[in-house]
């Protein structure tokens, strides 16, 4: 059986329509559920892994790809899972797996962490793509790239670079989207965790929307 029918067998058998209601709700009706709780998929996935041994087997981007493909959300929730665990193995070439992900089928709940951890890695182990490829994403028209590279620092702490933050936050702060002003709160007050002057001058010094300054400042004095 391939690895992809197997998760599909074990995901299918706890299929549940009056839970996958409110879950599709919470979303804003954006995506269909199966309605498998957090918990319970965790110890789905626990079991595939198992019984799969896929794990064991060399990074597969064409099972994340057909997890995507898949209607309801859980599948998509469990290619995030199995990215996680191969963070550590990805290269600079699969930044573009990244943006397909990112650009398909996008809300905060795969983006933040596609931000956050293999674009993070990624840019932390290939720093040259900030300037190939993050750069275009801070400056470009797609509102989850941007968010991404507003975000893709977030758990740098002291690697964070700075002037680039700012320089991203800055390109973006007109803009009147409610994810990119979450975004630019959020990613200043991680940065403020770690430099809370500089955050705190950087915000009395820019122009920015009142939901960025309030999230931004949370931790500032």
């Amino acid at each position: 059986m391939k690895d992809l029918d197997l998760l599909v067998n074990l995901f299918e058998e706890k299929r549940n329509p009056e839970l996958a209601i409110p879950m599709k709700s919470y979303m804003r009706d954006h995506f269909p559920f199966l309605g498998i709780r957090t918990p319970e998929r965790k110890e789905l996935l626990k079991k595939f892994y198992a019984d799969s041994g896929i794990l064991k087997k060399p990074f597969q981007p064409d099972l994340i790809l057909e997890l995507w493909e898949k209607e309801e959300r859980e599948y998509q929730y469990a290619a995030l899972d199995y990215l996680e665990r191969f963070v550590k193995k990805l290269e600079k070439e699969h930044l573009s797996l990244m943006e397909k992900l990112i650009t398909t089928k996008s809300w905060w709940d795969t983006v933040d962490m596609l931000a956050q951890k293999p674009v993070g890695y990624i840019a932390s182990k290939y720093p040259e793509v900030i300037p190939k490829v993050i750069e275009g994403w801070a400056y470009g028209d797609h509102l989850w790239l941007r968010r991404t590279a507003i975000l893709f620092q977030l758990k740098y702490k002291e690697r964070t670079d700075e002037q680039l933050l700012y320089r991203y936050i800055k390109q973006n702060s007109d803009d009147k989207e409610f994810f990119i002003q979450k975004a630019i709160g959020w990613a200043l007050r991680e940065y403020s965790k770690t430099n809370k002057e500089s955050v705190k001058q950087f915000i009395h010094s820019t122009t920015l929307s009142n939901l960025s300054i309030r999230e931004g400042s949370k931790y500032l004095d």
